[in-house]
């Protein structure tokens, strides 16, 4: 669980317990470890979760299986409610995945944690629960979002520049001429300091960015101007491009 809110405390017939957490905008989780599993899920607004093996922002319509062990951080963009399962090792063997996996969360899901955050369920109706919510888990392929922010001073104006607008389609030439450097010389830098060519990790900025948007309900034609896209058509080619999946899946409309 997050630091400073306690910890697990599964029984004998309690495999999962089912954390609950209000978490108003700007609410950050710095970097910890579980000794259970955890299924990162929240229940309303979007959650970022990162760890050294990638970043994730989570919809309702998603979660991440956390291993038991893996130090991650968990925060929100815009105001969540995380209600996130924390599942015992020892009662899951037949779920053997070792790397951050994303799963979806339908009606089924959703109902069963739902369910088991009640204390006042039997025993045996309780295991019965949990054991379905635990066969019903499915992964999704969903790529992380990962925007790394470059060490050069000249590099991370630029970076900065672009979070604040993520709109701003100016070339590096361009951002050469504003930060005193030669478009060949911030090319090498965005991939010495980010791994990633400047156009690929511009456009992992703009995939994050959309995310807020996107959860908060607003036109895809929106958010393709909003983020530097000069059609829907366009931004939605680029979101399945980075994610794996479009827009509508990552964020289903909400019955």
């Amino acid at each position: 669980m997050p630091p400073g809110t306690g910890r697990p405390s599964p029984t004998s017939a309690t495999a999962i317990f089912v954390g609950h957490f209000t978490m108003p905008r700007g609410t950050a989780f710095t970097t910890h470890w579980h000794s259970f599993h955890q299924l990162a899920w929240s229940a309303k607004g979007l959650l970022r979760v990162g760890s050294e093996k990638g970043s994730w922002l989570l919809p309702p319509s998603l979660a991440l299986w956390i291993p038991a062990g893996l130090p991650h951080s968990t925060g929100s963009e815009g105001d969540a409610v995380m209600r996130s399962p924390y599942v015992d090792p020892a009662s899951c063997p037949q779920i053997a995945w070792t790397e951050p996996t994303v799963v979806a969360v339908g009606p089924l899901q959703r109902a069963l944690i739902d369910h088991l955050v009640r204390t006042d369920i039997a025993p045996e109706a309780r295991s019965r629960a949990e054991a379905v919510l635990l066969d019903v888990l499915s992964p999704v392929p969903v790529t992380s979002i990962v925007v790394t922010e470059p060490r050069d001073p000249r590099t991370r104006a630029v970076a900065r520049a672009l979070t604040a607008d993520p709109s701003d389609g100016r070339p590096l030439f361009a951002w050469g001429e504003e930060v005193g450097a030669s478009a060949r010389t911030l090319a090498r830098l965005f991939v010495a300091d980010t791994g990633l060519a400047f156009a690929q990790w511009r456009e992992q900025l703009r995939m994050r960015a959309a995310m807020p948007l996107l959860a908060d309900g607003l036109t895809l034609e929106t958010v393709a101007r909003h983020v530097g896209y000069a059609s829907a058509s366009s931004f939605v080619a680029a979101f399945h491009r980075i994610t794996g999946v479009t827009p509508r899946q990552y964020f289903p409309a909400q019955p």
